[in-house]
């Protein structure tokens, strides 16, 4: 197996996977990061992936780059993604590469920062918004991986 690499310079929204992986009745999911990623991640590679939370089956990846500045350091748009009454989790990670590791690919969580989100079931389209929390970090590479 090997981890999904990054690419630099990516256009923020670069769907890794088909979209027909994506529901085509569902809500849409707009998934964003605030500001506060900006200091520690301006300019790094960011790596999103919709997880259908009951299997675990990754729905859709998207990669990009984290904002040096703005009201919002990136956003990710999954349209039509989300279905009533089903439970889904975001995972994410920046190619950081604290103290190490490699360019473009998925590292240990004190190298790369990674998170895994779990999102409310939503009847209606949904935007989640994410604050920089190194404390909450969980372990995505294997989200990554590809078969």
């Amino acid at each position: 197996m090997r981890i999904v690499s990054l690419f630099r310079g990516a256009l923020l929204g670069a769907l890794l996977v088909p979209a027909m992986a994506l529901a085509t009745e569902g809500h849409d999911l707009v998934f964003q990061g605030d500001a506060s990623f900006q200091g520690p991640h301006g300019g790094q590679a960011i790596a999103v992936a919709l997880v259908e939370a009951e299997s675990g089956e990754v729905l859709a990846r998207q990669d990009g780059s984290v904002a040096g500045e703005g009201e919002m350091a990136f956003a990710f748009e999954f349209p039509g993604a989300l279905m009533a009454d089903t439970a889904y989790e975001v995972h994410y990670w920046i190619d950081s590469n604290f103290g190490g590791g490699s360019e473009g690919d998925c590292d240990a969580m004190d190298q790369d920062h990674q998170w895994r989100v779990a999102l409310d079931m939503a009847e209606d389209g949904l935007t989640h918004s994410e604050d920089h929390a190194p404390g909450r970090m969980g372990d995505v590479c294997g989200t990554f991986m590809e078969e």
